[in-house]
């Protein structure tokens, strides 16, 4: 199929699947014992393509009630005028939490359904300028004790991924034995990264950043709220040299990131390409770190995030959250394992993102 030829958008199914956590889990600020997925397969030209987004069941009521009309019909070859379209059309209801997460399932399925009438890998439709993207495992949940924080962060290291992310911040008091298990849990050649959600408060994190870079730290995420663009500043400003600070996981719209950039809240950007709107906007965000020679570093979703990030010029790195991993193996053919040396390559032989959605499996957790 030539890119001129117009293919129309023949309609999008929406499947919506909750998916128990496989123990409880909480970080600095939330607990939860499930994660929901909503997965949007769209198609045209007899191909399909598979978007999915983490968020409420309602999204994929916006999906189905507000989006699929939108772009039914419209030139599956032409990704950005359906994006803009959608935009267009939830004016009234708002562009951020679950309709920002409809719209990144949609964009993304879209993509995936124009690489595959192309015949061309994802990472050949977006002009990849990386092979590979690297990833840090992520999880250490503060709900575990010491001995599942130990094995999971071991597990990644044996892995060969050589960055690691654990929770911090709900019980500080507990955070100083936790960091020692974890150091002692992956030696002295990994990294290891620290979340704290937003919960603590700006003095609680400066002499936190100061106790984590003694000790080896190099990454602490969302020490303060990420609506505290003015503390998140000041960490980075005062805060101990090699310790970066990180946000913007939670940006829904481009001028969330452009605000959070105008202000120095942070030394690494942070985006989520299942939430920032999809790949669309998501590439809009690399281009804002590409002005200002930061880098981005992608928020989960590793099945998606690994093709979106090698187009990201100044990338850093991709979360390679246990959930997340969990239930795209479950749900998904096709799925990327991590290389040794920490990264996801993604398959050049197969059109798309080289996933398909086990229908029969999936039902199990049909909402």
């Amino acid at each position: 199929m030539r890119a001129s030829d117009a293919v129309p958008i023949e309609g999008l199914d929406v499947h919506c699947y909750t998916i128990p956590t496989d123990s409880p889990e909480s970080d600095g600020t939330l607990a939860w014992d499930s994660t929901t997925i909503v997965v949007v397969e769209a198609h045209a030209g007899g191909r399909t393509g598979l978007g999915y987004t983490y968020a409420a069941a309602a999204a994929g009521d916006v999906v189905h009630g507000r989006l699929a009309d939108v772009v039914t019909h419209r030139d599956a070859l032409d990704v950005g005028a359906c994006w803009s379209a959608m935009r267009e059309a939830i004016r009234n209801l708002g562009g951020s939490g679950v309709v920002a997460n409809a719209i990144s399932a949609v964009d993304v399925a879209l993509w995936d359904l124009k690489a595959r009438l192309l015949d061309v890998p994802l990472v050949v439709a977006l002009d990849a300028c990386h092979e590979v993207t690297p990833i840090y495992g992520s999880g250490g949940f503060t709900s575990y004790s010491m001995e599942q924080l130990a094995d999971q962060l071991r597990g990644w290291v044996d892995a060969g991924i050589p960055r690691v992310k654990m929770k911090v911040g709900r019980h500080p008091d507990h955070d100083g034995e936790r960091l020692r298990v974890a150091l002692d849990a992956i030696g002295p050649r990994t990294q290891l990264f620290v979340d704290a959600n937003g919960a603590l408060s700006r003095k609680q994190a400066l002499a936190w950043a100061v106790r984590y870079a003694d000790a080896g730290v190099t990454w602490f995420e969302e020490p303060v709220s990420s609506d505290d663009l003015e503390g998140l500043h000041l960490l980075r400003d005062a805060g101990p040299p090699g310790l970066d600070i990180a946000a913007g996981e939670y940006g829904y719209t481009l001028p969330y990131f452009q605000q959070m950039l105008d202000a120095g809240a942070v030394d690494c950007l942070q985006a989520d390409v299942t939430r920032c709107g999809g790949i669309t906007p998501f590439l809009r965000v690399g281009a804002l770190c590409d002005a200002r020679t930061m880098d981005l570093s992608a928020h989960c979703a590793p099945q998606v995030s690994a093709h979106a990030c090698t187009a990201i010029w100044h990338l850093r790195h991709l979360e390679y959250f246990h959930d997340h991993v969990r239930i795209e193996s479950m749900l998904f053919d096709g799925v990327l394992e991590p290389e040794p040396g920490g990264f996801l390559r993604p398959d050049r032989s197969r059109p798309g993102l080289g996933l398909e959605l086990k229908h029969a499996d999936a039902q199990r957790w049909a909402a």
